[in-house]
């Protein structure tokens, strides 16, 4: 049962070796003579090649018992073969059937027959089996790992902060609820408030990547209501300063994709496109006069609709940053310019698809921040816990969120979110 190697670890040059492969059968081909057995691994496929007259009867009876997707284990000897996958063929000794599958399948697993995605997500666990969606995930493995010792080099330090909150991030009604023992709590939608302590705090450089939670009733292709967001926040830079780390992020996680993740990639079927540095930077003022000039008529102060984001997206062609908001549409905590106070220190990273992550500088004057409060129509008795941060000295400060599974759908070109998580919630989905 015990595994000596992946199907890839396996090459041609170890030719009359012993090995033992373990996996599911993926496929059974009865030829008369010569029968093959496909198993699949987490890493690809070995062809088990049976020559009937010089095999045990035990070994064939076994073979002919085996339904598709049981569990097998196959020690047996290697023998150079062009054609089989990565060039070699096991001729076995023995195989064990390790767990039995029962028929008909939920769902097929060589990709000769499709499913569609409500049916893949019922039996995720299925489809995890296909080499499309292990390359999918195999990705964003790759994603997360190289945003983590990017932003651990540049001196950010990881931190868990509360999903189960007392009060709203930014207000608003996108909450969900729960009972937290005699009183009522919130999942939390943002580390913002959190992450800002840490900035009085004095860790200075903080990230986190973690659920987040939003009780919008969306039903599209894009929205989830528990995403994972990628967080940073760091002291003594500006907007500009946290923008640069943004985008050399992403340009980092493209690389590091198209060298580690090629072979995922070419199971996917994309060629990937690295985005050129530095990413365009448009103003709010110039983003609504492209979408009006192209039929979506929007006035200063609205926020830009998923329509708009299309068409400005195809008019710049690639990732770029829409930077100077007005003040009222975004969070009270971003940093209002002095000489302009109606526009703030805000800015959204873009991809010609979808905005993928906000930032800004942040308010770090407590009375102003009070103010901005206030000016959202909210009450900052209900935000003490943070306000009182701001009393005893706390530095200037900046930072952004960006969504993980946009990031992926975009560099993968996949039309639907859902095929990035592993198990999504949205308004319909709550099992499994």
């Amino acid at each position: 049962m015990k595994r000596t190697h992946y199907s890839t670890q396996i090459t041609p040059g170890m030719d009359k070796g012993t090995v033992t492969i373990t996996g599911w059968v993926h496929e059974i081909r009865d030829l008369g003579g010569i029968a093959f057995l496909v198993v699949r691994d987490r890493e690809g496929l070995a062809q088990v090649t049976l020559f009937k007259k010089a095999m045990e009867q035990e070994v064939l009876d076994t073979v002919k018992g085996l339904s598709r997707e049981s569990v097998v284990s196959v020690t047996g000897t290697i023998q150079k073969m062009a054609q089989a996958p990565n060039g070699y063929e096991v001729i076995p000794k023995g195989i064990t059937v390790l767990s039995h599958a029962a028929s008909p399948l939920p769902m097929d697993t060589t990709g000769k027959v499709d499913a569609d995605l409500d049916t893949r997500l019922d039996a995720r666990f299925m489809d995890t089996r296909r080499p499309r969606t292990q390359a999918i995930f195999r990705i964003r493995h790759i994603v997360l790992r190289c945003i983590r010792e990017f932003l651990s080099k540049d001196g950010f330090v990881e931190i868990t902060t509360p999903k189960v909150v007392a009060t709203a991030t930014e207000g608003g009604t996108a909450l969900f609820p729960i009972t937290y023992f005699e009183r009522e709590a919130f999942l939390n939608q943002s580390p913002q408030l959190f992450k800002q302590l840490m900035m009085s705090g004095g860790l200075d450089r903080v990230y986190e990547i973690a659920p987040i939670f939003r009780a919008e009733e969306h039903d599209t292709r894009r929205h989830l209501n528990e995403a994972s967001s990628i967080d940073i926040e760091a002291s003594f830079i500006d907007q500009k300063d946290v923008m640069a780390i943004l985008e050399n992020l992403v340009n980092h996680v493209y690389n590091e994709v198209a060298e580690i993740g090629a072979k995922y990639l070419e199971t996917l079927g994309v060629e990937l496109e690295i985005p050129e540095l530095p990413f365009k930077r448009i103003t709010y003022d110039k983003a609504i006069n492209i979408a009006g000039a192209n039929g979506e008529d929007l006035e200063w102060g609205d926020d830009l609709s998923t329509e708009a984001e299309h068409i400005i997206g195809k008019n710049v062609g690639e990732h770029y940053f829409i930077v100077d908001w007005p003040t009222k549409i975004k969070p009270f905590y971003a940093m209002p310019y002095e000489d302009k106070p109606e526009l703030c220190k805000a800015f959204d990273m873009m991809h010609p698809r979808m905005e993928l992550s906000s930032g800004a500088q942040r308010v770090h004057n407590y009375d102003l921040l009070k103010t901005r409060i206030e000016e959202q129509g909210l009450n900052p008795d209900g935000f003490e816990f943070y306000l009182n941060a701001f009393r005893y000295g706390m530095p200037p400060h900046s930072g952004w969120g960006l969504g993980t599974e946009r990031l992926l759908m975009t560099m993968l070109g996949i039309e639907n979110i859902r095929e990035v998580v592993l198990f999504p919630r949205d308004r319909r989905r709550l099992s499994p």
